[in-house]
């Protein structure tokens, strides 16, 4: 009698974070899921999916060693990325969790962590090859933005894989993520009175729906895709289409008064992110998903489509810079600022006054 082959034990994975915000999607999505044998959430507080084993702590404690020794596959998605967060504070945080994740599944023997960073990691330039290929080098500025923790971060599972050869680790790599609950500066961007642009430069516009960023984040778990895997809509949008689409005139700048300013604006604490921050919005940094793609991965929503419900979530808020602002001085702001997309308006008046006197 021919023995039958066994199939291959079904893994326990973890999510981290996941009492809210992405991790809460997606661990509702891996519950149902039928590969895998037991699904368990850690956090600081037990959310509302009741089908997953959960285990209450904070993923900066030590001893999260101890309760992930069953575990197969560790998704980590715990981390502060709020736009308006105190900087130091938030990398603080985002470092701690991702080191102690990755020490403590090496100790543990878990045998795959999947991360969340950003395509931004690749930096944003006007000569950016469009689209990007997933292996292009990290070229991003380190700052004291959300991109700066990301790439702390890469930096740290870099390390971690020289000092673990053991532990897999599969980063994933979304375009501008947009949908529901989600606040960044791209998303702000579309809540300007202007589309800001370089004069000289067209900007490429490339969106990931939450939805497609968490079915790439199950095939990650899974084992699907391993290694550096980019996610987004396929292809992009031209300036001209978000423009038509959004209905926002834009303004042109040279990009020296552009950066310069934002950058003295950012040091007065007028505005939450650095100057770097706007080279997202004005310069390319589109991916090429080869490695979803060739895993039959196909994204759920176009850019056309998450971005039409990007500017349906934006609920009638103004921004400048990255700053959200009162219905009255956002009134103020739109209405007499030729230059309010960076906050330049009030800064060239007092010049102009300075020279009439």
């Amino acid at each position: 009698m021919v023995p039958t082959s066994k199939r291959p034990r079904q893994p326990v994975v973890a999510v981290t974070g996941a009492a809210s915000g992405l991790g809460r999607e997606l661990l509702a999505r891996l519950v149902s899921s039928a590969d895998f044998r037991r699904v368990v959430a850690i956090d600081d507080q037990r959310g509302d999916v009741q089908d997953a084993t959960w285990r209450v702590l904070d993923v900066r404690d030590p001893l999260l060693a101890n309760r992930i020794s069953d575990i197969d596959v560790l998704v980590h998605l715990a981390g502060d990325y709020a736009v308006d967060s105190d900087p130091g504070e938030r990398r603080a945080y985002n470092l701690r969790a991702a080191q102690t994740v990755l020490t403590a599944s090496a100790a543990a023997r878990v045998r795959r962590v999947v991360l969340v960073t950003s395509a931004m990691v690749y930096g944003a330039a006007p000569d950016n090859e469009v689209p990007l290929p997933e292996d292009a080098p990290v070229a991003a500025e380190p700052d004291t933005g959300v991109v700066g923790d990301y790439l702390e971060i890469e930096s740290l599972v870099r390390r971690s894989l020289r000092s673990h050869p053991g532990l897999e680790v599969t980063v994933l790599r979304p375009a501008a993520v947009v949908g529901p609950g989600v606040d960044t500066v791209i998303t702000r961007h579309f809540e300007s009175p202007r589309l800001l642009t370089v004069k000289g430069c067209n900007p490429h516009w490339q969106f990931c729906h939450i939805d497609d960023l968490i079915s790439a984040l199950e095939l990650a778990a899974r084992g699907a895709v391993t290694g550096v895997v980019a996610v987004g809509s396929d292809g992009w949008l031209g300036h001209e289409q978000v423009e038509e689409l959004s209905g926002i005139r834009s303004l042109e700048l040279p990009a020296g008064l552009t950066f310069g300013t934002a950058q003295r604006l950012h040091r007065l604490g007028v505005t939450p992110a650095p100057a770097t921050d706007l080279h997202y919005v004005v310069y390319p940094w589109v991916v090429d998903c080869a490695s979803l793609r060739e895993a039959g991965w196909k994204p759920s929503w176009t850019n056309e489509a998450a971005f039409a419900q990007l500017l349906e979530l934006r609920e009638k808020r103004t921004t400048v810079v990255g700053r959200r602002l009162p219905v009255k001085e956002a009134t103020l702001t739109a209405a007499g600022a030729t230059v309010a997309v960076i906050g330049t308006a009030a800064i060239v008046r007092q010049v102009r006054k300075k020279r009439r006197l």
